[in-house]
């Protein structure tokens, strides 16, 4: 049994056009899955999706054999806790410190108003450190870069003990080589046994980091495979004829 499966999901925002649009695939356990596509193809969606963010028109998103559709909202709250959440603009407090945004990852165990426990915050420190921040823990994040506020928000989603990390464009914001930097960062957590899904722009990264390529246009599945299968044919199929590779 697949530990993710994605089965005719679709979505439209304006019940005219079809952000997804029948969309099924399935993700095995310890996968780094990358989606890939242009803006507007239905990637955030998806990602979206998967953990209820928003609710799909149609189809379902199973986990564990279980119908997320389907969860009770304590069910929901339970199912949340294992998909860590990355996103593009980092989503943090910022005038909070390093440790504090990364302690937030703990809130889908226990309520606002509760302490978390020293081991908690062992386990916060510990985060940090495998994102190398453990030296800017009482910083405010304010004061980071870019590419050090998404490896705080990557210690603040391992805080929930994910089974699985969806990263929704996490290095767009970023210059070249801080992208990579944050990449080698989630494939370093994927080696560790956590399976990772992806949304990319760029076909490079795709290729170093990937295990296999989810390609979405318009909505639906344009392609399913391996990296490496993706041909200067293939990526004029899903980027478009005039579109070229950097």
């Amino acid at each position: 049994m697949a530990q993710l499966e994605i089965r005719e999901l679709r979505k439209s925002y304006d019940g005219k056009v079809f952000a997804l649009n029948g969309v099924s695939f399935d993700v095995q356990q310890g996968e780094f899955v990358i989606l890939l596509g242009l803006s507007g193809s239905g990637k955030s969606t998806l990602l979206r999706c998967i953990n209820r963010l928003i609710e799909p028109d149609g189809g379902d998103v199973f986990y564990e054999g279980q119908s997320v559709r389907g969860l009770s909202p304590s069910q929901l709250r339970r199912y949340r806790r294992n998909i860590g959440m990355v996103f593009q603009q980092f989503n943090l407090v910022k005038n909070l410190t390093v440790l504090t945004n990364v302690l937030t990852g703990r809130l889908g165990y226990h309520g606002l108003l509760e302490k978390c426990s020293a081991q908690e915050i062992e386990t916060a420190y510990a985060n940090l450190e495998r994102v190398g921040l453990q030296d800017m823990a009482k910083r405010q994040v304010r004061h980071l870069s870019g590419g050090q506020q998404q490896r705080v928000a990557i210690a603040r989603a391992l805080m929930q003990e994910p089974a699985i990390i969806l990263a929704d464009e996490p290095v767009a914001s970023l210059d070249p080589a801080t992208a990579d930097s944050i990449m080698k960062y989630l494939g370093q957590i994927n080696s560790e046994g956590i399976t990772a899904i992806c949304s990319l722009h760029f076909l490079s990264l795709a290729r170093r980091y990937g295990s296999r390529v989810i390609a979405l246009k318009d909505g639906m599945v344009a392609f399913e495979g391996l990296p490496s299968e993706i041909d200067n044919e293939r990526f004029k199929q899903i980027y478009g004829r005039d579109a070229q590779e950097i």
